[in-house]
């Protein structure tokens, strides 16, 4: 062979291994999984939680924060309850699930839900009577008497006072502090 053809040969064998290297080195990537975002999460879980007979997914709440799946609401009975953490626990990228669904016969629920609407008014007027509370972006909501504060809070003193004031309401049979204090830079 001549040095012209070794160098052709050489030069054709380089350029295949850079493609089959380069076309595995890209089939590997398309394999592994995207990060999942919290709102991909949320949606994934309510999507699975609607498609499914067992339970209404209309009547529950789903929040995620770093991959930690929180659900409140209300359903008929303890197998949906169970039913709905179930769903909750087989979608990518939820990493927990807190199951705050309360389970109150279809009879009680109207009753309840009225109630509840109340209550929650009245926490959240009696958060905007204080201003600092006020500009702090707490959420809350009621389930059977029982008031979850969520959002992100400057300090815990702020988380407290969000507590102390809610359970001053009337109606309130006890408060749920999800509140998360944000990290100091």
């Amino acid at each position: 062979m001549n040095t012209r053809s070794v160098m052709n040969v050489c030069t054709a064998l380089v350029v295949g291994g850079v493609l089959i290297t380069g076309s595995a080195y890209a089939f590997g990537k398309a394999e592994e999984k995207t990060p999942m975002t919290d709102s991909w999460i949320t949606a994934k879980t309510k999507i699975a939680l609607f498609a499914d007979s067992r339970v209404k997914g209309s009547e529950i709440s789903v929040e995620t924060a770093q991959g930690a799946v929180m659900m409140r609401g209300k359903v008929d009975s303890d197998a949906a309850k169970q039913a709905a953490e179930g769903i909750a626990k087989g979608i990518d990228g939820a990493k927990t699930v807190k199951n705050d669904l309360q389970v109150v016969a279809p009879s009680k629920r109207e009753a309840t839900d009225d109630k509840d609407d109340a209550i929650t008014a009245r926490v959240n007027e009696q958060i905007s009577k204080n201003a600092y509370l006020k500009q702090a972006g707490i959420h809350a909501q009621t389930n059977a008497g029982v008031v979850s504060l969520t959002g992100e809070v400057m300090d815990l003193t702020t988380s407290a006072d969000a507590s102390w004031s809610a359970w001053q309401v009337p109606g309130v049979k006890s408060v749920k502090n999800d509140l998360t204090v944000k990290e100091k830079a």
